[in-house]
């Protein structure tokens, strides 16, 4: 028979999952983060806009909004540099929610749907894990939303994880937070900048997992897209 915490945990797991879905349905929540939403809530509302913001930027990266079109909205609201490091806080606490999420509430549940996901990520990041979460987060592939899962979901420290993910984030953040900004440069050399910067992450990324991945791999796809291995 299950024991009273397994059941509760599940319990509140599907609770959770039901409450989120009702949510999003019956609120506008699903068309709140906008360049109108940010102009009217965000601009010129100091501390309590950049509060909102990364209230709603971490809710939404946990529930799996690309963290790359907040590090947008992040440019476009704070300027480049501001912009940049409010969009890395504000995946870092999408990251943070998702990973206690799976961690504290679906950890058995989600290891039946993650589970050659979550054990490659233990066996990834088991020697070095913040190196080697640093390597997933410059990978030009992959998904974020179930890279924070599999890490809750897996035996990974929380704190290496987080600070590697945040460090790994910026790069990214500061290419669409660039390309949101609005800086006074051209439209076509800021877009030539930021994609030169983006192809710049993605070679290192992928030159890094190559050479340091020791014969792991975090996912197959991951590996394909890399040219680590051919598609049979």
């Amino acid at each position: 028979m299950l024991s009273l915490r397994v059941a509760l945990k599940g319990l509140g797991f599907i609770l959770s999952l039901a409450l989120l879905g009702y949510l999003l349905n019956s609120s506008d929540l699903g068309n709140a983060i906008n360049e109108a939403w940010i102009d009217a809530h965000i601009r010129g509302h100091g501390v309590e806009g950049m509060l909102l913001f990364l209230g709603m930027g971490g809710l939404f990266t946990a529930l799996g909004l690309p963290r790359q079109i907040i590090a947008f909205l992040a440019g476009y609201a704070f300027g480049l540099i501001p912009g940049t490091l409010l969009g890395a806080l504000a995946a870092l606490l999408g990251c943070l929610l998702a990973f206690l999420y799976a961690r504290l509430f679906g950890r058995n549940l989600l290891r039946q749907k993650l589970g050659k996901r979550a054990a490659r990520f233990d066996r990834f990041v088991h020697e070095h894990p913040f190196s080697m979460t640093l390597l997933i987060r410059l990978l030009p592939v992959g998904s974020n939303i179930l890279t924070n899962l599999a890490a809750g979901a897996s035996s990974a420290r929380m704190r290496p994880f987080l600070a590697a993910s945040f460090i790994g984030y910026l790069p990214q953040t500061l290419v669409f937070a660039l390309v949101g900004s609005g800086i006074n440069v051209a439209p076509a050399l800021r877009i030539s900048c930021a994609v030169a910067l983006f192809l710049s992450s993605g070679v290192l990324g992928g030159y890094l997992y190559h050479r340091h991945r020791h014969g792991l791999s975090i996912d197959e796809r991951v590996d394909v897209a890399l040219g680590e291995v051919r598609q049979p």
